[in-house]
């Protein structure tokens, strides 16, 4: 069965344990960084970071609000980036049914920096980055090695909160809209962020450009003529690629 995230931010810290715990998990180095005058560090997800805790801060009325939003890649039910990447390098991207988890693979050195640009620029969230050394595109895995393992993600066995969960993606999905109902009570503006079309499912208190504007998918990201060429034409590459292997 399908998996899924739930992630409350109303119940988030900022404590930082999920992007720590996913950095340890994968075995990522560390970044050389800054402060720069925010709570967020590193300024922004990078092929050391498939996880990263951003932090903004707001007027409402005469409140000072901060909100927490931790980012990461939302494993789409409709994946677009491998519209892209998955017909440009065979085996590069993959879309497990299982779980639905989104993967790119080490065959992703084999994208052009030019073709990479499509692939992030087809994503609504802005998530794939590419390693400038070694020119991998990277990105969170959902903890695939544990999940079909039978273990949670790291990041949400990181989580002291309650603010990250994991589960059957309908489970999540009835958990997110319990929570909502309870958190509309403080927060009216509370929402859920693209429920219906991602496996990371975000409660938000309140404006999502409040959080991030990525935070939400944006409409200037999506299917573009190289896309849909690419899903178009992707049946007959995989065809021509089998009779040459024969």
């Amino acid at each position: 069965m399908p998996k899924s995230f739930f992630i409350d931010t109303s119940r988030c810290t900022a404590c930082r344990g999920c992007q720590i715990a996913c950095k340890e998990w994968n075995g990522l180095p560390a970044n050389h960084t800054k402060q720069t005058g925010t709570h967020q560090n590193p300024p922004d997800l990078n092929p050391n970071n498939y996880k990263l805790v951003r932090f903004s801060e707001y007027l409402d009325g005469d409140a000072v609000r901060w909100v927490f939003f931790s980012d990461q890649c939302r494993h789409c039910q409709d994946p677009p980036c491998i519209s892209v990447g998955g017909a440009l390098v065979d085996g590069a991207m993959i879309h497990d049914k299982q779980t639905g988890a989104v993967i790119y693979t080490e065959k992703t050195r084999e994208i052009s920096e030019k073709d990479f640009e499509e692939i992030r620029q087809a994503c609504p969230y802005n998530i794939p980055r590419r390693d400038p050394k070694t020119g991998q595109i990277s990105k969170c895995t959902m903890c695939f090695d544990r999940v079909s393992h039978g273990l949670i993600p790291a990041c949400v066995k990181a989580c002291p909160t309650g603010a990250l969960n994991f589960g059957e993606r309908q489970q999540m999905l009835d958990m997110a809209s319990a929570h909502l109902a309870e958190v509309k009570k403080t927060f009216p503006k509370a929402m859920l962020a693209d429920p219906d079309s991602v496996s990371v499912i975000y409660l938000l208190t309140d404006d999502p450009q409040k959080y991030y504007r990525f935070s939400v998918a944006q409409n200037d990201s999506g299917m573009n003529r190289k896309m849909f060429l690419a899903q178009l034409f992707a049946p007959v590459k995989k065809s021509a690629s089998s009779v040459l292997r024969r």
